[in-house]
């Protein structure tokens, strides 16, 4: 604290700020140096780009509808179709062309049992089918 010189004016009511900046750089160097760096490395493996278009592009086929209703009954293409036959229908589709499959869009109404979906998208699985998509009304 400093006193009046003598003057008859009060005491200097000034703050020294050298000392609390000396502080906080101080502080401020410790906690760069001690913080962890926030950056974590993922590896992930992007496609490439191809410098040539091809030459006969492919159009895609029609897409497979496939609709569950609410009484669990599954219709292929608006034809009903019982679940036994639905992994031979779709290893068919799956092998006239495995490079250009076509889109099984799937529609499932909302009181339809969870299983039989899950018994549709295990035979697409084991028939091997890479484009699954579902159709929402």
């Amino acid at each position: 604290m400093a006193f009046s010189s003598g003057s008859g004016e009060g005491p200097m009511a000034e703050i020294n700020i050298i000392p609390l900046c000396d502080v906080m750089l101080v502080l401020l160097i410790i906690f760069m140096v001690t913080a962890p760096q926030l950056s974590y490395p993922i590896d992930i493996d992007l496609p490439q780009r191809s410098l040539s278009r091809p030459e006969n592009p492919v159009e895609p086929p029609e897409p497979i509808k496939l609709r569950i209703d609410g009484s669990g009954q599954i219709f292929w293409n608006d034809s009903p179709a019982p679940i036994s036959a639905l992994r031979n229908m779709m290893e068919t589709e799956v092998q006239r062309d495995p490079g250009n499959q076509p889109t099984l869009q799937i529609d499932v109404n909302a009181e339809a049992d969870y299983g039989v979906l899950a018994k549709v998208l295990a035979e697409a699985k084991n028939a091997q089918m890479m484009k699954i998509g579902f159709v929402r009304n």
